[in-house]
């Protein structure tokens, strides 16, 4: 039970990015003695290839369907380990990939509500089973006995006459057991389990703080003129959301996800677009009940008097050992390389956007918060238009529909249909079947794209249920993004980021329906965190492909299809503001990595001076450009899944740049060439090494001049 089951259920509690459970088919699962008959966790799921019955989960349910989850699962490993027959593959291996059904089907089921659909119970319990999950973790990866029948079957592996798939789990079983502290003594497994369990609890606390400061830190405004650029219907959101927060007259704008935010583009009142900015920065670090800067202290001291404990410098040395990049020498040198023709690109463009302010004699210079607002007319200057011109030709299920799932169907021959059945814990979400170019259901889908004040910030992919032989299972597949919901009747027209977030979230989907692997381990996504976001990242290639743009950018009002010369417009803008968007990527990835660098002896005690200090000294310290995510607030990194990892969108799209490349090469949209892409790496979960995937794709390694071409630092 390991990254599909009991991992990720303790990564969901931190709400991480990806979060898998692997149901049993009913006669798999344990019975759940202990657990009253009526909840939803006692028995699988019922609903087409285990949907969750979301009308029956009640908060209730989760905690004694933890209880007995844990119980159950401690069991079966006290079983594995003290089993008195010769440790062999199936009675050791095999028999922990099935262990622990129950947890997993309730973490996985927690991990979405948590993400999704959270409430003060469910938060409430999230801080309780943190820790407890951590213990319960740490009791299976530092059971010695079961590490020595493991150790053992890994001592004769060449004489097993194991197949490639299971002699891969095999290998992954030790490093895991190892790298979770295994090999250590006794006194210092305990130290261990403290830092574990003290570390699940206070990244816990990070994740509900950064949700509960996007709403206290909302801007309200008291008249309707401060929002002047701001659309209509816009503008009524803005007064529900303050009537709901018994503002009644005034207009709020809570602040969500990244440091920049959606209204700055349009929003004509200078001082209003500082006062939202300032709100967004000030997040986590303006002291109060939700301030992240002790959190944060403490996490990454823990992070490093962790990873001294199990022999490395730092926690970077240690995340980095098991992704692809291996070390932190190759990622600084990465993000070194990039960074210097970065942030000359910004200033090039910071350059033109005075320019702008002072032709209509601004009279300011430029700040962070007016570069939204400005870069929109530099591109409405240098290509004849503006991003609001593309809005009414990217309606959300028209893009959904004859855009994403279009191009699913030609390159990979897929077809979608709805469905109104299935059980839903939100009435704007949607579910689709999906259906197999031969015919047969592959998958479900599931649609979640609206903004809540109960859901976390950002964009992410869930396998609801993960796709595995062993346990008979086949994928449910979630998209979860924050498109602002428009006031009842209006059209949801998307940015062109929200759009190519949709074509984002949807090759994670993809890589999770594609899956075609025997074991739980190895489902979906069960690749190196630096490699994950490589499938997801090339399927946004499609969003602009002329066909595909052709087939669903139609006029919402009228049905005409956007005209070539703004369709040339978006092409030939590709790179437009590519200078800000590194910069700004780079300043996180600076920041994550700088944090997980140090030893515990190193860990300051200022984190606004520190974060200052290690942007200026990376050179990426650029104030119209401000950091992507700031530390306070930087959840990939500090209770999400990408601590000392956030660089791995770079360095997956290295790999997703060169692969657009070989379909440019191959004629692009076919079925030959998603075929090709699908068997040799999109169905292998994480089989085998994930660079070997590529090459087993490419045929060779990716190069790295396509990635600079594409974000125009190839001639600095």
């Amino acid at each position: 039970m390991t990254r599909p089951q009991l991992m990720i259920i303790a990564a969901s509690l931190a709400v991480a990015n990806f979060a898998f459970a692997a149901p049993a088919p009913a006669s798999a699962a344990p019975a759940a003695a202990a657990l009253d008959a009526a909840n939803p966790f006692a028995k699988t799921s019922t609903l087409p290839f285990n949907y969750p019955a979301f009308d029956k989960i009640k908060n209730e349910h989760f905690a004694p369907a933890f209880a007995e989850g844990m119980r159950q699962h401690a069991a079966e490993i006290d079983a594995i380990a003290n089993n008195r027959k010769a440790a062999t593959f199936e009675n050791t291996i095999v028999a922990m990939e099935r262990s622990g059904t129950l947890l997993a089907r309730t973490g996985g089921a927690f991990g979405i509500f948590a993400g999704g659909n959270t409430n003060d119970t469910i938060k409430g319990l999230e801080r309780e089973l943190a820790p407890k999950l951590a213990a319960h973790r740490d009791a299976m990866l530092l059971n010695q006995k079961l590490f020595d029948r493991i150790d053992t079957l890994y001592a004769k592996r060449a004489r097993l006459g194991l197949d490639t798939e299971s002699a891969f789990l095999l290998e992954r079983y030790r490093k895991d057991f190892v790298r979770a502290g295994a090999k250590l003594n006794a006194a210092d497994k305990d130290k261990l389990k403290g830092y574990n369990a003290e570390l699940a609890s206070l990244q816990t606390t990070f994740s509900q703080n950064v949700l509960s400061e996007a709403n206290a830190a909302a801007l309200v405004v008291d008249t309707r003129a401060e929002l002047a650029g701001m659309s209509d219907a816009a503008i009524a959101v803005a007064a529900d959301v303050a009537k709901k927060r018994g503002l009644e007259g005034k207009f709020a704008i809570p602040v969500t996800n990244t440091t920049g935010q959606a209204p700055l583009s349009v929003l004509t009142n200078r001082s209003v677009r500082e006062r939202l900015l300032a709100a967004s920065l000030a997040r986590g670090s303006r002291g109060g009940e939700f301030d992240n800067t002790g959190v944060v202290l403490k996490i990454a001291t823990l992070r490093a008097q962790r990873a001294e404990l199990l022999g490395y410098p730092n926690h970077a040395a240690y995340m980095l050992e098991d992704q692809t990049a291996k070390d932190t020498g190759a990622v600084n040198k990465l993000l070194g390389e990039l960074a210097k023709p970065a942030v000359a690109n910004a200033r090039k463009e910071a350059a033109d956007i005075q320019n702008v302010i002072d032709a209509e004699k601004g009279g300011f210079q430029l700040a962070a918060h007016d570069w939204a607002f400005y870069s929109d007319k530099v591109r409405a200057e240098r290509f004849n238009f503006d991003q609001s011109q593309l809005r009414p030709y990217f309606e959300l299920n028209n893009v959904l529909t004859n855009g994403v799932f279009y191009a699913a169907g030609k390159v990979y021959g897929l077809t979608f249909k709805e469905r109104k059945d299935l059980p839903v814990y939100d009435p704007d979400m949607r579910v689709f079947d999906v259906i197999d170019a031969n015919g047969k259901p592959l998958a479900i889908f599931v649609a979640d794209f609206y903004a809540r004040g109960n859901k976390r910030g950002g964009a992410w992919a869930n396998a609801y249920v993960p796709q595995s032989q062993l346990m008979s299972t086949r994928p449910v597949i979630g998209n979860h993004l924050n498109i602002p919901k428009p006031a009842a009747g209006e059209p949801t027209l998307l940015t062109y980021d929200e759009l190519r977030t949709l074509f984002h979230e949807f090759g994670h989907a993809l890589h999770g329906m594609f899956s075609d692997v025997k074991y739980p381990r190895f489902a979906g996504t069960g690749v190196p965190r630096d490699f994950v976001e490589f499938p997801s990242q090339v399927n946004e290639m499609w969003a602009v492909w002329p066909e595909v743009l052709g087939n669903y950018a139609k006029h919402y009002k009228t049905g005409e299809a956007m005209p070539k010369e703004l369709l040339d417009k978006v092409i030939a803008s590709k790179q437009f503001n590519e200078g800000y968007r590194t910069t700004e990527y780079l300043a996180s990835s600076i920041l994550d990595q700088r944090w997980h660098q140090l030893s515990a002896a190193q860990i300051p005690t200022d984190v606004v001076a520190f974060e200052a200090a290690a942007l200026k000294d990376a050179g990426v310290d650029f104030a119209p450009v401000p950091p992507r995510y700031r530390t306070t607030y930087f959840s990939h990194v500090f209770s999400g899944g990408y601590s000392a990892g956030y660089y791995g969108y770079l360095w997956s799209e290295k790999l997703d740049a060169d692969t657009v490349e070989w379909f440019n090469e191959h004629g692009g949209l076919s079925r030959k060439n998603g075929d090709h892409f699908r068997k040799t790496l999109l169905s292998k979960g994480g089989t085998l090494d994930a660079m070997q995937m590529y090459r087993n794709f490419r045929g060779r390694d990716a190069k790295i001049e396509p990635l600079l071409e594409r974000r125009g630092l190839n001639a600095k």
